[in-house]
């Protein structure tokens, strides 16, 4: 995870904890992503390249895109994003395996690219 920007390595020390221990399940992270401009999102085929590698990256750690949404705009705050999506996970420790995956280098690659800025939110799954 340290080469993401913007890390909370407080919560990554959670997230590996839990990982690590008896509690380990499921959990929904909430990427709340805004692309960059060579991304062309939502038709560009730089932001399809990159949701192509990310399917075939979670399907590698067990993972699966449960809705994705464009964001048509903010009623409340100032944070300016284009897109919303619900990601589940079996386990905590699926999540982190992100990093280690068969396609975690490409998909580091694309999404350093077409990713402006990211928050993730861990959230209960259900």
């Amino acid at each position: 995870m340290a080469d993401l920007p913007g890390v909370n390595s407080s919560e990554v020390q959670i997230v590996t904890e839990i990982s690590r221990s008896d509690r380990d399940g499921p959990v929904l992270m909430l990427n709340l992503n805004k692309y960059s401009t060579e991304a062309q999102y939502p038709l560009g085929a730089l932001y399809k390249d990159y949701m192509s590698v990310l399917d075939r990256l979670l399907t590698e750690v067990g993972g699966t895109v449960v809705w994705r949404t464009t964001v048509l705009g903010q009623v409340v705050g100032h944070q300016d994003i284009d897109e919303a999506l619900g990601i589940w996970y079996p386990s905590h420790q699926a999540f982190l395996d992100l990093m280690s995956a068969p396609s975690s280098a490409d998909n580091m690659r694309l999404r350093a690219l077409a990713v402006e800025h990211a928050d993730l939110h861990r959230c209960q799954p259900y």
